[in-house]
């Protein structure tokens, strides 16, 4: 293209020169060079603009909490083979806070291009009846996208509190109600839902102290500010093996294979107890067929991996592969499970 437009100078000016007086042949080689220069500048920068926006065509994954907590690492885990299956970049962007709706609201308000989406587990259910000040539709504005898996939680203690078993957690906290403090990522968020549910069926009563995310919360368990939580086992096993903090229970129906030397809260003495909370992805309302298929496609294929599967089987999430029907009837089944839950424990957000 540049070529061109030199040759065309040459010979514009050549013609020039044969033609017209010495002093308009040097103005006017002098305007075509300024011309040529011009015209080439102008092509450059509006070529290297349309090559610079094909090549930064990315996909935004909102993690509604803090670094370090177990959506954080399914994103994290999953967003390599994301970028190789799709093509373009993935960005993830951590909007942690008020038990993950401030995520949640920002996908709402997205452009649906295909472009932004948000992984989330269990508590975007349960936050559609915990809020009732949320500024978007949970059961409309937020679109089931691609189901990833479900994992137990780990019922743990800081190293730092006396209770090594389950018995002698429930014996100390029965004699001193609410003198226990418990982390999870927030209001609403899987690790309140489910320790709310533990101290209903437990007949025991602690303190709630919610952070932006499990990662910050788990900070403080270790150093003992807080003395449990009932948390995902894909944000706490690197801590339960390093020796920081102390597996007393599981929260599933079976020992998850990772944490076999535990007993499930049901073993324990909670007879059908019972809490695994699925992750999955979500598109905002509006986003074409095209790229709701296209993205779950994309997201299927990552976690048909091995290499995926079996990282996040070593942290206790089971992957399972479902439809995008087959999971929007999860989610809207529980959205009205949880509601059911919420009214009957009379919980409201903190």
């Amino acid at each position: 293209m540049f070529d061109d437009v030199i040759r065309l100078t040459h010979y514009a000016t050549s013609v020039w020169r044969q033609s017209e007086p010495s002093w308009v042949r040097y103005f006017s080689v002098q305007t075509a060079t300024r011309l040529c220069l011009g015209l080439c500048t102008t092509a450059f920068f509006s070529f290297a603009s349309t090559t610079f926006a094909q090549q930064t065509k990315y996909l935004t994954v909102i993690v509604p909490f803090a670094p370090g907590g177990t959506v954080d690492i399914v994103a994290r885990q999953l967003a390599p083979d994301l970028t190789s299956v799709l093509g373009e970049s993935v960005l993830i962007d951590n909007r942690g806070g008020a038990g993950g709706t401030i995520g949640s609201a920002k996908l709402a308000q997205a452009t649906a291009d295909g472009h932004t989406i948000m992984f989330h587990h269990m508590g975007v259910a349960i936050n559609a009846s915990l809020y009732d000040n949320l500024t978007f539709d949970s059961k409309i504005d937020l679109v089931p996208l691609a189901y990833i898996g479900a994992t137990p939680n780990v019922l743990v203690t800081s190293n730092k509190f006396q209770a090594k078993t389950v018995q002698e957690f429930l014996d100390y906290a029965k004699q001193h109600p609410f003198k226990l403090n418990y982390g999870s990522g927030g209001v609403g968020s899987a690790g309140h839902l489910a320790m709310e549910t533990f101290q209903h069926a437990a007949g025991v009563q602690l303190t709630h102290v919610p952070y932006k995310g499990s990662g910050p919360a788990i900070a403080d368990l270790i150093s003992g500010q807080i003395q449990v939580m009932l948390v995902t086992m894909a944000a706490i096993k690197p801590y339960i093996d390093s020796g920081q903090v102390r597996a007393i229970a599981s929260s599933g129906l079976e020992r998850p294979a990772a944490l076999d030397q535990i007993p499930t809260l049901a073993q324990a003495g909670l007879s059908g107890f019972q809490y695994e909370p699925w992750f999955g992805a979500f598109a905002p309302k509006g986003t074409p067929e095209s790229e709701m298929d296209r993205l779950h496609a994309a997201i299927n294929a990552t976690l048909k991996n091995p290499d995926n599967q079996n990282k996040l089987k070593t942290q206790g999430l089971e992957v399972k592969l479902k439809t995008r029907q087959e999971f929007a009837e999860i989610y809207t089944q529980d959205i009205g499970r949880w509601a059911k839950i919420i009214k009957a424990i009379n919980l409201k957000p903190e």
